[in-house]
């Protein structure tokens, strides 16, 4: 008969292997699973570990030694989106509003059935950008009134989960819907006309998660093409969505680093979004990220609305007046 002690000593095994593995450069969606789940994993593995300490007196050191040792690993993952780590960027000054305007993203469950939810938060926060994933026929037309407020729309439904909505009160000098051959995960490139002065770019993400069967190879590359295209002759640029990965995966660190993306959550938390009523061991699949001129004055993970995931909202500025067409919410 197996004892507490084994048995803890056994699943320790295999929660240092899968770490250690985890750290290897690969797209096999098994291992980059983990990366998803690293800090509840250690949240359950030192959970674990205090067990063993407590009621495996046989195994107690071999316990501590691969549980602890793999969160150690996952701690030092995660430490920079710890409130312990220094910031990347400030939040800066955001009274003066003709210099800042707000975003929000949603990724809205395609099965949801509580449409009334989500319009209703979308009504409260009144973002002057909004980006909506998962949108099929039906969502699109359950949305209609709101978007029907926005002077600028562009809709792209799809029925396998990666449709999307992009509305703008700010002028928008461009609006791409880019899907390359072979994929169908298609990624919101939109030119905002922020000010006389300023175009700056907006991305809106979804691809493809890491699912049993499915690699992370397409999902990387719709990260990583993302990376460059706020650069140029433009103020800045500004990404939001359901990445369908963290902030300390290496793919996500790649696009940071190749774009000179900036990530609010850097040195204040992980703030998770997924899944939506679990937050306390959730991870954070939506992100939200600057580069260039544009600032971040307020960011916040909004209240549950009915999706699996909890959206996503930001209070962006530039050091000019931004403009905007049309008022908003009736």
């Amino acid at each position: 008969m197996i004892r507490l002690g084994q048995f803890l000593f056994a699943l320790g095994v295999i929660a240092l292997l899968a770490v250690l593995v985890s750290l290897i450069d690969t797209d096999w969606w098994l291992v980059r699973a983990v990366d998803l789940v690293r800090e509840p994993m250690t949240y359950v593995m030192l959970v674990l570990l205090a067990t063993g300490l407590a009621f495996a007196r046989k195994y107690r050191g071999w316990i501590a030694a691969t549980f602890g040792t793999a969160a150690l690993v996952n701690t030092v993952c995660i430490w920079p989106y710890s409130t312990f780590a220094a910031t990347e960027l400030d939040l800066v000054d955001g009274t003066r509003d003709e210099q800042c305007f707000t975003a929000m993203s949603a990724n809205v469950l395609m099965d949801n059935p509580d449409y009334a939810g989500m319009i209703a938060q979308i009504e409260q926060v009144d973002p002057d950008v909004l980006l909506l994933t998962e949108t099929n026929a039906e969502w699109i037309e359950e949305l209609r009134p709101l978007t029907a407020r926005y002077p600028h729309v562009r809709e792209h439904p799809q029925e396998d989960t990666f449709g999307k909505v992009f509305a703008s009160r700010i002028a928008v000098a461009d609006t791409d819907v880019v899907e390359r051959e072979g994929e169908d995960t298609p990624t919101i490139y939109a030119l905002l006309r922020a000010s006389d002065a300023d175009l700056v770019r907006f991305i809106g993400l979804h691809p493809k998660a890491p699912l049993p069967g499915q690699d992370t190879d397409e999902r990387d590359r719709s990260i990583l093409r993302a990376a460059d295209e706020a650069q140029g002759s433009i103020a800045g640029g500004i990404v939001m969505g359901d990445f369908n990965d963290v902030p300390w995966s290496s793919t996500t660190e790649a696009f940071r680093e190749r774009g000179e993306w900036r990530d609010p959550r850097v040195g204040r938390g992980t703030y998770p979004t997924f899944p939506s009523n679990l937050l306390p061991i959730g991870w954070p699949l939506d992100q939200i990220m600057v580069t260039g001129e544009v600032e971040i004055a307020a960011f916040e993970i909004l209240p549950d609305n009915g999706s699996d995931h909890r959206a996503i909202y930001g209070r962006f500025c530039l050091p000019r007046p931004v403009n905007r067409i049309g008022n908003g919410a009736d």
